[in-house]
């Protein structure tokens, strides 16, 4: 069975592009890409003059230069609420061809938007899209049809968290029936790196690619032109194996003893800074005291919102908020009860809101548990005679009582 891993070097492609607002309205963008298949490879470089002519439209000029030479404008403008209009003229200057294009896009949802696009020229062609983005997955489908060819694709993308997440693609069409696999891992702030596993009439490959910000370079390895069942498998199987086994003993114990270690370290610095801020934080709780117990007696008493527990501190901490009664040193806890001063901020009628934006250790009562760390703040709360819960971020809104926090 061959292998064809000499052709890693053979075949690359990378692609950057940088965006400047030159002023309130305008803005450019210089991109460049270039490709190596075998001995042929080409590139292009291309710019793009965008202007914001008011709060609903804008123009775009392009000009591009390689195997894809034209000059171009296009035209934007939101015709409503939720639709969007753009159209655009191009003409190669290779072959002095013009081609003009409309899309029309419209949302769907929150999380969804479809689209039309429509293209007439040597290629005329039409498609049908839909994309849909939400905190966890994100989903992408089109079906296009050509004078000469048709295709459709489809993909799928889970965050399993902020840094890591899994890919499936497909791909079919006239000239093309591809199946591909694969995650990536925020590797830095502003980089991503990637591995994905293709399976193709054009054979099996694995692909590396670095995305930095509006840099991206790809380096697919050919592994086989042809398409053994076995060897389809064994090439999907061994470096997914691989990589769990890495990340499960070796990546992962390696980095939690490191966050522990820094977590350590930042406790040991900021130990007296904690120890004043929940001395302040318990004095406040102590002026909250006698209004805050008037509060809950009299929303009791009418069946209205009663905050019966409510933690503050780090993400981490919060997890295992069931072992916190275990931890005798509140330090080290990492956590502040601040069950009183959220009953204080309960309104007569019966509501409770902490806006967003704002860092819940500056309201009165609470303090900073942990510098420099994540921090939630877990509540539960009872109202009209049931039970409720709720977790929010530092920074989100705090709102109850809601029919959806109700346990």
């Amino acid at each position: 069975m061959p292998l064809y891993l000499h052709e890693v070097a053979a075949r690359m492609a990378m692609a950057s592009e940088v965006q400047s607002q030159i002023s309130k309205n305008n803005a450019v963008a210089i991109g460049g890409n270039l490709a190596v298949n075998g001995n042929a490879g080409g590139g292009a470089a291309s710019i793009v003059f965008r202007h914001q002519m008011s709060s609903v439209s804008s123009i775009e000029f392009m000009g591009s230069m390689g195997l894809r030479a034209l000059l171009g404008v296009q035209t934007t403008r939101h015709i409503s609420v939720h639709s969007t209009a753009t159209m655009g003229l191009a003409m190669s200057l290779r072959d002095g061809s013009v081609n003009l294009s409309n899309t029309w896009t419209r949302q769907l949802s929150d999380t969804a938007h479809g689209n039309i696009h429509l293209s007439l020229g040597p290629e005329s062609s039409i498609a049908v899209g839909w994309q849909r983005k939400e905190q966890k997955r994100s989903a992408s489908g089109e079906i296009k049809l050509g004078t000469g060819s048709f295709g459709a694709t489809a993909n799928y993308t889970h965050r399993f968290s902020t840094k890591s997440h899994g890919r499936i693609a497909a791909r079919i069409g006239s000239t093309a029936l591809e199946l591909e696999l694969g995650g990536g891992r925020k590797i830095s702030e502003f980089s991503t790196f990637r591995m994905l596993y293709s399976v193709g009439i054009q054979g099996i490959f694995w692909k590396f690619e670095l995305h930095r910000g509006g840099q991206k370079l790809i380096v697919p390895v050919l592994l086989s032109r042809h398409l053994n069942p076995i060897f389809v498998t064994g090439a999907f199987v061994v470096p997914t194996s691989l990589y769990f086994v890495l990340k499960r003993f070796v990546v992962k114990p390696f980095y939690l003893k490191r966050e522990k270690q820094k977590a350590s370290e930042n406790m040991d610095k900021t130990l007296v800074q904690v120890q004043e801020a929940r001395t302040a934080a318990k004095k406040a709780q102590q002026l909250l005291q006698t209004v805050a117990n008037r509060k809950r007696s009299r929303q009791l008493e009418t069946g209205g919102l009663v905050v019966t527990k409510a933690l503050y501190g780090s993400r981490k901490a919060l997890k295992n908020r069931n072992q916190i009664e275990e931890v005798k040193d509140e330090v080290a806890s990492q956590i502040i009860d601040v069950t009183l001063p959220l009953n204080f901020l309960v309104s007569d009628s019966g509501k409770l809101k902490l806006h967003e934006g704002v860092k819940k250790s500056g309201i009165m009562g609470f303090c900073d548990p942990c510098p420099g760390e994540s921090k939630q703040l877990y509540v539960e709360y009872t109202f009209d005679g049931s039970n409720f819960e709720v977790i929010v971020d530092d920074l989100d809104e705090l709102l109850i009582p809601q029919e959806s926090h109700r346990i």
